[in-house]
């Protein structure tokens, strides 16, 4: 444990772990892909993370993502059997949601979440009227989840797309009533603009992309504009803010780094700093597969 002041930073990783459940289950992985289920389908997509040999030789699918060739990310779906285009639905506790395959290889959803969204739940419980922002916040269940648990949210992302799915989600479930803003905007002007409207939240949740753009062609790289993002988020929690949880994806960092940050940038608040990795539970033999790296502050 290392001891800072006004604030302990743990620096011991930990894993934050998603369970297989009814509305999903990383089946099988290996030789870098893995077999997962959503709902009814099932779908394989690389993963470079599994290095080790799958359990089967002989995967069952309804669709794959065929990796492009280059380096840039991009790929085709190959479909053995009809997927609905439009989606399906799927649920997460009270949350009903929609499921699709997208040109990004992610079908609209990314349940190694679970246990984030269980964490935060826990941090608010007994805070009446809780504050929660979620920045980077997709296709918005996140934002359900917590709205579920009773707080009022504030959703950002820079995609007119993401924020509609958010809100049909919201509709889906029964939550389009619920106290939730829905904004399209960049995430970092929007945080600078908070701190000086001098607004607080008793929750944070970021889930940056390694790149990416604003609804004006705003241009976001993760190691140039994460740090002043993390600042304004210090400022916009104060002694009785409960959390701040930050995911980071497809980067060649540390959770450690992740958690330097943090320990730099919310000092002032007191309270713990963790760090670790966020984690997928294999059916076949109860492997462990790596998904993102996080750190998270909490009071």
């Amino acid at each position: 444990m290392l001891r800072l002041p006004m604030v302990d930073a743990t620096v011991k990783p930990g894993v934050m772990i998603s369970d297989p459940r009814s509305d999903y289950a990383l089946i099988d992985s290996g030789d870098g892909r893995k077999l997962e289920r959503y709902g009814d389908y099932q779908f394989i997509r690389p993963e470079p993370q599994a290095m080790w040999a799958p359990a089967q030789d002989d995967w069952q699918a309804d669709g794959e993502f065929i990796p492009a060739s280059d380096n840039d990310g991009g790929g085709r779906w190959h479909f053995n059997r009809p997927v609905p285009k439009e989606g399906w639905p799927l649920t997460w506790e009270e949350v009903t949601f929609t499921a699709q395959c997208t040109p990004f290889r992610h079908l609209a959803y990314f349940p190694d979440m679970d246990p984030v969204w269980r964490w935060i739940r826990s941090n608010l419980e007994g805070v009446e009227e809780a504050q929660a922002l979620n920045l980077f916040g997709y296709t918005g269940v996140g934002t359900l989840a917590l709205s579920a648990s009773g707080a009022k949210l504030v959703h950002v992302d820079a995609s007119k797309k993401s924020v509609s799915a958010a809100r049909d989600n919201a509709t889906l479930s029964g939550m389009s009533e619920r106290p939730v803003r829905w904004i399209i905007d960049d995430a970092a002007k929007f945080a600078a603009r908070e701190v000086r409207r001098e607004r607080r939240y008793d929750a944070i949740l970021l889930d940056p992309p390694k790149y990416g753009r604003g609804p004006d062609g705003e241009i976001w790289r993760l190691e140039e504009d994460l740090a002043p993002l993390i600042e304004n988020c210090g400022k916009l929690l104060d002694e009785n803010s409960r959390c701040l949880f930050l995911t980071v994806y497809a980067v060649r960092m540390s959770a450690l780094a992740l958690g330097s940050l943090l320990t730099e940038k919310l000092a002032h608040l007191g309270g713990m700093i963790e760090v670790g990795d966020l984690a997928v539970c294999e059916e076949a033999r109860g492997l462990l597969l790596p998904t993102a790296i996080y750190a998270r502050w909490s009071k």
